[in-house]
């Protein structure tokens, strides 16, 4: 045995509506734009009473610069056309105060196809609006932080930089001083050994002189010749002495060169790991700022 199903339409017309007028802010107007009629929802929305809506003209919920562009008569002449209207659009209320309406204008048409009236259905969006637009803003201004930081990492990049070329010059100016110093080392090396040769020589004429002195008796003639030329080598090892004192003099004023040299490093190498933490902090910020930004982008993608 077969059994046949039939299905039955549960909502009508009059049911379907006073859902709508139940949930949405619903206005009706005439061709001309005044009202016709208006439910609870609009006329509390708006800041009126349902009594004092019928006779009002559209414009005057409108801003003053949209009722006097064209955009508002072209959008009234589509309606008279029968084309439908959907959009985001501001209005004002009876107190001044802007609201944002996610509003549908449906053209009503009679029997023969003609345009008799409009019926605009809305739902007041004004506190999404708000939070989009202070989020918006929020986001320009992290924007703005950002570029901020961005500048300062990089400035900072730079200062790095100069400091450690200021490194470098230190470093090749103290090359060129221990140079030096190795010029002036040698030197006092030389004449060391020239010092050494001297007094071996005076060691051996003195040993000679005595030699001498024992066998000459008064008559010491070698003597003399012996010592004079030990004044003589006296008097090489004291310019060898004043040389040494000058050469010396010269490596000490190497040596507070390349001391002050390396303090100059120090700190130069101290100044640029300082600049190295400073940069590393302002792009750990940027890190953080735009790690931030991205949740707030991500936050307004949802809401929209």
């Amino acid at each position: 045995m077969k059994v046949e199903t039939t299905s039955t339409q549960v909502l009508n017309e009059k049911a379907v509506l006073a859902a709508l007028e139940q949930s949405l802010a619903m206005i009706e107007f005439n061709t001309q734009g005044e009202v016709l009629w208006a439910n609870e929802n609009f006329a509390r929305a708006m800041g009126y009473r349902v009594s004092e809506l019928p006779g009002l003209h559209h414009r005057q919920f409108c801003p003053p610069d949209f009722v006097r562009s064209a955009d508002y008569e072209k959008l009234w002449d589509s309606l008279r056309r029968g084309k439908k209207f959907q959009e985001k659009i501001l209005r004002v209320t009876k107190d001044g105060r802007s609201l944002w309406l996610e509003a549908t204008y449906i053209p009503i048409l009679n029997e023969v196809g003609q345009v008799i009236a409009v019926l605009k259905v809305a739902t007041d969006i004004t506190a999404r609006e708000a939070a989009t637009s202070n989020l918006t803003l929020e986001l320009q201004q992290m924007a703005e932080s950002l570029f901020r930081r961005t500048e300062d990492g990089i400035k900072r990049n730079q200062q790095l930089a100069d400091a450690i070329e200021r490194v470098m010059h230190d470093n090749e100016s103290n090359l060129t001083s221990l140079h030096d110093l190795e010029q002036q080392t040698g030197a006092v090396r030389r004449i060391v050994q020239t010092i050494r040769d001297f007094a071996s020589q005076t060691n051996l004429l003195a040993l000679n002189a005595a030699i001498e002195a024992a066998h000459a008796g008064e008559h010491g003639l070698g003597f003399n010749v012996v010592a004079t030329e030990v004044r003589k080598l006296a008097k090489h090892v004291q310019e060898a002495a004043q040389e040494i004192q000058a050469t010396v003099l010269g490596i000490s004023k190497q040596v507070d060169k390349v001391s002050g040299g390396t303090k100059n490093s120090q700190q130069a190498i101290e100044e640029s790991q300082h600049q190295i933490q400073q940069a590393v902090d302002e792009f750990a910020g940027i890190g953080e700022a735009a790690e931030k930004l991205d949740m707030q982008a991500k936050t307004l993608s949802q809401m929209m």
